[in-house]
């Protein structure tokens, strides 16, 4: 194979593949976008309905209606920020003070 002027080998090096850093980092920011921005966002739609001074059903449905940008905007941040560990920090915090505050208010009378 060909690239740019070199031969390239196929198949592993003879001392083995490592896989760079720039791949663990976009894999943790993807893990922290995907499965940690659900979670966050989730968590926030609940809070959010849980806190309506509206009937159940209509705080339910905001929750839900509101909780499509929260995740689409929580994952486009997630690959904007700069820092992995601000990132991870903010995302992943969100979810467990919102979680922790959810269990304290308890279910809604």
């Amino acid at each position: 194979m060909f690239m740019h002027g070199r031969i390239l080998k196929a198949g592993p090096s003879p001392s083995g593949r490592k896989v760079r850093p720039l791949v663990w980092t976009m894999a943790l920011r993807s893990v922290t976008a995907l499965i940690g921005g659900y979670v966050a966002a989730a968590v926030l739609a609940t809070l959010l309905a849980r806190l309506l001074p509206i009937a159940r059903v209509e705080a339910t449905s905001w929750g839900m209606i509101l909780s499509f940008p929260i995740y689409a905007g929580i994952a486009l941040w997630c690959f904007h920020e700069h820092r992995l560990s601000r990132v991870t920090a903010t995302v992943w915090g969100i979810t467990i003070i919102g979680g922790g505050l959810l269990w304290l208010l308890g279910v809604r009378p």
